[in-house]
């Protein structure tokens, strides 16, 4: 699609946002974006219902904004998606398992009815997301877009990365699927594409919280066997968390202390849909047998952390709360790469929320699972790609604008990096994180 049409079908789908904001009724019409150019099917769509042309519609992960109208009346064709949220969403949403298929991760597999071949790369986002790497032909020009592609019946092979949501890394880039490959289109997940979002990798923030946990539970000092020993003071450790998110940190904390994690009935119940032994084997029903306790993120505050402490009065007596959550930085942060990858995180680096004293010590954490923007710097001058198109902040001209100067920026670059002889894919500190 060229410049100017993919100008106007953004447009076609303003207008159609605005008549569903308007009351509207009947079906909304699929955004061009929604839909993979040239092929039958659809990702994250389920709110537009039965799609023209669509055979197949396919979910990145169990959140509620990628699955908005998918329910146990769902009718309208074929699931695909990863194992764990495959569980999740039969679980949850009481989809009737017949239109359900969860696919492995990592192996290339035809979509039935379809002559398009997808591979489901792990998407570092929620347990259970998922990039999707399509190959095949330009077969239909499905979905709602008047805006038609010129290469349907080409023999020529498209390659499309969907992005979903995802916290780009160097696994990412180095992934046999995408390694050394040329991606016709990157649908890319833009929530933070703007340079003041430069937040510190998650490896060093997972590991900071079970440092700092473990120095407050444990103390110090170790003993003639080599263990921590635990400080007089029971403390009971509540970390916040969406119903599907935040887990890793989670993890962290219980093992770094030894400890199982307990939580309600329900959250149990969608950590029991994961596809992660290790973290089932740590989970408790008893909430003294386990000192790490999982509650709503927005309960991690100096107002309601005390009423839930005063719930096990004699069993615990201070709370340490984590709240992990997308984080700003101040303006001295800049994405050079140099730079960034010049700064650690450490637990000194954590401090206290306001309000917080020896009894409820809470801490705010940098922690998202979105890519930052020098992860989606870094990611976007590691692959060779055609086109990136924007899948989050779309809704205005000037925001996608600012978007597609960032996008013609990185495409200058890389060519710098082509012209210079440098490796295309940017050096890491890490596999995990640039």
């Amino acid at each position: 699609m060229s410049g100017h049409k993919e100008n106007e079908a953004w447009k076609e789908a303003e207008v159609d946002s605005a008549r569903a904001a308007g009351g509207s009724t009947g079906r909304r019409l699929a955004p061009f974006f929604k839909v993979m150019q040239g092929m039958p099917i659809a990702v994250d769509a389920f709110r537009y219902g039965k799609i023209p042309g669509v055979k197949a519609y396919l979910l990145t992960h169990a959140h509620s904004d990628h699955y908005t109208n998918l329910s146990s009346n769902w009718k309208n064709g074929p699931i695909y998606c990863s194992e764990t949220t495959a569980n999740l969403i039969k679980y949850m949403l009481r989809v009737d398992p017949k239109w359900v298929h969860p696919l492995p991760l990592d192996i290339p597999i035809v979509i039935p009815d379809t002559e398009v071949t997808v591979t489901l790369i792990e998407a570092n986002h929620c347990p259970g997301s998922v990039l999707y790497l399509f190959e095949g032909r330009q077969t239909v020009n499905a979905g709602d877009s008047t805006f038609k592609s010129s290469y349907i019946g080409s023999p020529k092979i498209f390659r499309y990365l969907h992005c979903g949501d995802y916290r780009a890394s160097p696994r990412h880039v180095l992934h046999p699927a995408v390694k050394g490959k040329n991606l016709d289109l990157i649908y890319m997940d833009t929530t933070y594409l703007d340079p003041k979002h430069c937040f510190p990798p998650q490896k060093q923030v997972i590991d900071a919280c079970a440092a700092l946990a473990r120095r407050h539970i444990l103390g110090p000092q170790s003993n003639e066997d080599g263990l921590l020993t635990q400080n007089a003071e029971r403390i009971l450790v509540v970390v916040g968390t969406y119903s599907i998110g935040k887990e890793r940190i989670v993890k962290a904390i219980a093992q770094a202390l030894c400890t199982k994690v307990y939580s309600d009935a329900r959250k149990r119940a969608l950590l029991l849909c994961q596809d992660d032994p290790e973290l089932h084997a740590l989970l408790t029903s008893d909430p003294l047998e386990g000192c790490v306790h999982l509650v709503p993120l927005q309960h991690v505050n100096s107002d309601k952390i005390g009423d839930y402490l005063a719930q096990f009065k004699g069993a615990y007596t201070r709370v340490l709360g984590f709240r992990p959550t997308g984080w700003t930085p101040d303006a001295r942060h800049h994405p050079l790469i140099a730079r960034m990858q010049a700064q650690t995180f450490l637990s000194s680096s954590l401090t206290p929320m306001r309000n917080s004293n020896h009894k409820q010590m809470l801490y705010g954490v940098p922690y998202s699972e979105h890519s930052s923007f020098f992860e989606l710097t870094c990611f976007a001058l590691s692959v060779d790609w055609g086109k990136i198109i924007a899948t989050v902040n779309v809704g205005s001209q000037v925001g996608r604008s600012k978007m597609s100067r960032w996008f013609e920026r990185w495409e200058l670059e890389r060519r710098r990096r082509k012209e210079k002889g440098d490796s295309l894919i940017v050096p890491s500190r890490s596999d995990e994180y640039w």
